[in-house]
């Protein structure tokens, strides 16, 4: 690996650095929308720009391929990056966003950072290494029972004025468990199922860049990723992590 977690640490940190010039500045921070309902703003361009340069510089035979650039042509090796994930909490001054970013060779994950520059919680993995949380072992929840359990999702179908949108799913799921947070960044989301906060996150109608880093912090921390039929694999139309021991009782209601 030309890279290792240390490497990768300092150049995702110091693309928080970039992020949070701009979220001590929000008043004067320049906002578009790429749809009626999906923002971008100057902030998620310029960490993307340092992200392609640095990640380039340190891995030049690797491909990129970030969500306001698109994809180079090395697509068998590439970084995987969203460079604000959760714009919209961003522009709002709220914390929970992410940088994300992670590695994918031949198809397979091998390696993830989330950093929460707001917070300064740093998520990393590496394949069959584990994960970690600000420098310490993470592992997900040891909770059996689902009734006990709290859950995160999304509503990104929703700001694609989807019919199939989350909301039924939602109310099953919500009325079968004892909490539900929407914390408003997919990267977060998994981690925090990484890291026992959260015993299960579903979504749907994400992209790869938003949950290729988080997939693999959940799995390296023991937890599960499959589709809404239990499927083993990154499906970001269809993603729902858990500790594992919930999955049984979960898929029943997706």
């Amino acid at each position: 690996m030309p890279i290792t977690l240390d490497q990768l640490e300092k150049i995702v940190r110091a693309a928080g650095d970039v992020a949070m010039t701009y979220f001590n500045d929000i008043d004067n921070l320049a906002i578009n929308k790429k749809s009626a309902r999906d923002l971008v703003t100057d902030a998620d361009v310029a960490v993307e720009n340092y992200l392609k340069q640095a990640l380039t510089e340190q891995c030049p035979e690797y491909g990129f391929w970030g969500e306001e650039s698109g994809q180079t042509d090395n697509q068998k090796q590439r970084w995987i990056v969203d460079p604000i994930d959760g714009t919209h909490s961003f522009s709002k001054g709220q914390y929970y966003w992410s940088v994300s970013v992670a590695l994918e060779i031949d198809g397979e994950l091998v390696m993830g950072a989330v950093y929460g520059p707001a917070l300064d919680d740093y998520y990393c993995a590496e394949k069959g290494k584990g994960a970690w949380k600000n420098g310490k072992p993470i592992k997900v929840s040891g909770e059996t029972s689902l009734a006990d359990s709290m859950v995160a999702t999304g509503f990104a179908c929703l700001r694609q004025y989807l019919k199939d949108n989350n909301l039924e799913r939602f109310g099953r799921i919500a009325q079968a468990t004892t909490g539900q947070r929407r914390q408003g960044s997919a990267a977060f989301d998994l981690c925090m199922v990484a890291d026992g906060q959260v015993d299960a996150y579903w979504e749907q109608e994400l992209n790869l860049y938003d949950v290729a880093a988080g997939a693999l912090i959940v799995r390296e921390a023991g937890g599960t990723i499959t589709d809404f039929k239990g499927n083993p694999g990154v499906f970001p139309k269809q993603i729902l992590a858990t500790n594992g021991k919930l999955l049984d009782q979960i898929l029943p209601l997706m």
